[in-house]
């Protein structure tokens, strides 16, 4: 059966037989997803972005409208004919999928609609870093999201820090201490469900193309701050993917010769400078007590000189790291996100003035777009990609 079929069928009307419902050309899919990604939109919307006729739009939308994937609004008025019109839009709710980070102590999942929106979420932590016991902890998981849903999944993705072949494999998971694990094929096996497994940040660079910036920009970057760095980009719409891309080529970018080293000897590297456990190794080592990420920013408000200053420091070098994601792919949008987003929200005007001073003053303005604290912003990320891959694919 084709991805088309299975869409059709699983998305068919009440009351209609599946044979009744046609397979879905590729021009059909094509407006399927520019609905889905721009939201409710008239024909006339459509035609022009997808330079279309009108009498193709109608053409292509009908199958569509027939299998249920699609819905048209009452009459509205549309300010710019002056007239009313019905609207399409996607029903986010004829599909349902799941999205899953893991971490090397948890699980974190949710299950979204079509658009990536979060339904329910649930968290499980891993006994081990153990296969069997991870593959247990995720169908447990599946099932549960689907069972407090009670709604069917169509999809299930899988983001984890590490390098993924084909979508399915997992070449090399530091954080797990896994190399070779065929995942996606063992999920599958347990659940019958399609699984595509994606490396955490291109996860979230697939999210935003279709459902954030990447609606609007052609171009941009992805950068995460937390227990790493994180890199990721979009170019002409499409995502940038490669073996490498789990490798966290931009985690050792150096970014202060003075500052301190990091595991691997690098000084002042991106990794050695942005990640949480680094800012507070510094400043417990020269408070002489165990400080935490929140406690430190406690401190510097409060006027505690050393926290002030490594935090400082590190702001600094975020918006330097802007600057040279912007600088050396030519972006001017850049989506900020990560456990660590609170250095940017407490310095912001730090690493703004860093990142403009390492731009060329001509330089058009870099956009700076952040993402939401919450730690399921990379459960959805998962979501995502199986959403691209799997719902209209």
């Amino acid at each position: 059966m084709t991805s088309s079929d299975s869409i059709a069928t699983r998305n068919q009307p009440a009351g209609q037989s599946a044979d009744r419902i046609p397979l879905l050309s590729e021009p059909e899919l094509e407006v399927a997803r520019a609905i889905l990604i721009h939201g409710p939109s008239s024909r006339g919307e459509l035609s022009q972005r997808l330079n279309l006729s009108a009498a193709s739009l109608t053409r292509l939308s009908k199958p569509l409208l027939d299998a249920g994937i699609v819905s048209e609004s009452e009459l509205v008025l549309n300010g710019s004919v002056g007239r009313p019109v019905r609207l399409l839009d996607i029903r986010q709710e004829a599909t349902f999928f799941v999205g899953i980070k893991i971490t090397g102590q948890l699980a974190q999942g949710v299950l979204t609609d079509l658009r990536a929106k979060s339904r329910v979420s649930a968290t499980r932590d891993l006994p081990t870093r153990e296969v069997a016991d991870v593959l247990e902890v995720l169908v447990e998981l599946i099932g549960d999201l689907r069972e407090r849903a009670g709604q069917q999944i169509s999809g299930v993705g899988i983001s984890l820090g590490g390098q993924i072949s084909d979508g399915m494999a997992i070449e090399r998971a530091p954080f797990l201490g896994w190399r070779n694990v065929p995942l996606g094929d063992l999920l599958h096996q347990r659940t019958g469900l399609p699984v595509l497994v994606e490396n955490d940040v291109t996860a979230l660079v697939a999210a935003e193309q279709w459902f954030g910036v990447g609606r609007e920009a052609a171009n941009f970057a992805v950068v995460t701050i937390g227990a790493g760095v994180g890199y990721g980009l979009a170019i002409h719409r499409q995502v940038v993917r490669g073996r490498d891309a789990g490798l966290g080529l931009g985690g050792h970018f150096p970014l202060d010769p003075n500052g301190p080293l990091c595991m691997e000897g690098h000084r002042g590297c991106s990794t050695a400078m942005l990640t949480i456990p680094s800012i507070c190794a510094q400043i417990s080592t020269a408070l002489l007590r165990e400080v935490g990420y929140g406690e430190a920013f406690a401190l510097a408000a409060a006027g505690n000189k050393v926290a002030h200053s490594v935090l400082q420091a590190a702001a600094l070098a975020l918006g330097r790291f802007l600057a040279a994601a912007a600088n050396l792919t030519m972006v001017n949008v850049v989506v900020l996100g990560g456990e660590g987003i609170e250095l940017f929200s407490r310095f912001e005007q730090t690493v703004r003035s860093a990142l403009a001073a390492d731009r060329d003053p001509e330089a058009s303005e870099v956009r700076i777009a952040v993402l939401s604290p919450e730690f399921d912003q990379w459960a959805r990320g998962a979501a995502a990609v199986a959403i691209q891959k799997y719902a209209f694919a």
